[in-house]
């Protein structure tokens, strides 16, 4: 080997998958796709939300740093990961949430759901959804019943989800523009369904994100909502209009673009993620129509999370067996293939 020329070998366990992005690169695009809804909160919510979106990302990365320098750990901080995770837990709760509740919530998200579990791909549920998970048990009067609406500029108590569920308001056609573009109360960054679907398409088509799990979450709650309204009414204009409304309001296409596809706690195989968005989707209808909540995306991830490891394990294929290969051989098999001296014996048989 030429003194010139330095190579090395490389070893780690398999899959042997490359992959051309760097994490940091990654993180980059996701933020900048992150970046209308953070733009359209502070024009909607004013300099709260922009507050809330700023100190959160600062919280984040300073738990972060903090964290691994006390555990010994290389610092890495810049490759953006605590920033998305702020993002994302800020563009979750509610506008009027105080500044001291966020970084709270960050605390969680970083050191218990992300940094006790071994750090950036290897936590088993979502950062930002755990954080806002202990904020909404711990704080429900701020998480679940305080909504600041934009057009009266005041805060108001229920929003539409809740309204629809208890029977008080109902989703006319009037609302859905409204609803479309975002001048209502909600979360700071799910408000506008026009900014998420442009984010969806933009992650989309950088090839960051699958479309397969937000595909399978979002029609599992539209056909569950409209076969159950259906069933209910008779009437199928009245079940249409309640399956716009389910899927324009609430945090559905939210979560379906910026939690479902979350590279650590959801399933690396096609068929897997399919499973993973269609077990969201259901837990979702289900909270939505007969559990105590009005909304239940939340719920439903962070439980679908604790079993994408099982899906990679019974949707994942073996190479070299096939289009069968997420079959596993009997163990026999496998010890023939890897043992000479007995696939010989085998053969003389």
């Amino acid at each position: 080997m030429s003194g010139d020329v330095k190579k090395g070998i490389y070893l780690s366990s398999s899959p042997h998958f490359k992959f051309g992005g760097s994490t940091t690169g990654i993180m980059a695009i996701v933020l900048v796709s992150l970046l209308p809804e953070c733009i359209y909160a502070t024009v909607t919510f004013g300099m709260r939300a922009f507050a809330l979106i700023a100190v959160s990302v600062a919280a984040c990365v300073v738990f972060e740093a903090a964290f691994q320098k006390i555990t010994r750990q290389k610092v890495c901080v810049s490759n953006l990961s605590a920033c998305v995770t702020g993002v994302l837990l800020a563009l979750v709760v509610p506008p009027a949430t105080p500044l001291w509740m966020i970084i709270l919530g960050d605390l969680v998200a970083i050191v218990i759901a992300k940094g006790l579990f071994g750090g950036i791909g290897s936590n088993v549920f979502n950062p930002a959804l755990t954080g806002r998970a202990f904020l909404f048990l711990s704080f429900p009067a701020t998480l679940g019943a305080s909504w600041l609406d934009p057009q009266l500029d005041a805060v108001t108590s229920a929003t539409i989800l809740s309204g629809i569920k208890s029977g008080a308001q109902t989703f006319t056609p009037g609302m859905v523009s409204q609803y479309f573009f975002g001048n209502r109360a909600g979360c700071i960054g799910e408000t506008s369904i026009l900014l998420i679907l442009i984010s969806f398409a933009f992650l989309v088509l950088t090839k960051i994100i699958d479309w397969r799990a937000p595909l399978a979450m979002t029609a599992t709650v539209a056909a569950g909502t409209f076969l159950s309204s259906l069933a209910v009414t008779g009437n199928a204009a009245a079940a249409g209009m309640e399956t716009l409304a389910a899927m324009l309001t609430g945090g559905l296409l939210f979560g379906a673009t910026f939690m479902v596809t979350d590279y650590a706690t959801a399933p690396v195989t096609k068929p897997g993620r399919l499973i993973f968005g269609f077990g969201c989707g259901l837990i979702t209808f289900l909270i939505r129509r007969f559990g105590g909540y009005p909304e239940g995306v939340m719920f439903s991830i962070l439980i679908m999370n604790t079993i994408a490891p099982f899906l990679n394990n019974v949707t994942g294929r073996m190479y070299g067996y096939g289009k069968k290969g997420h079959r596993r051989p009997a163990p026999r098999k496998i010890v023939q293939e890897f043992d000479t001296t007995i696939a010989k014996t085998e053969e003389q048989k």
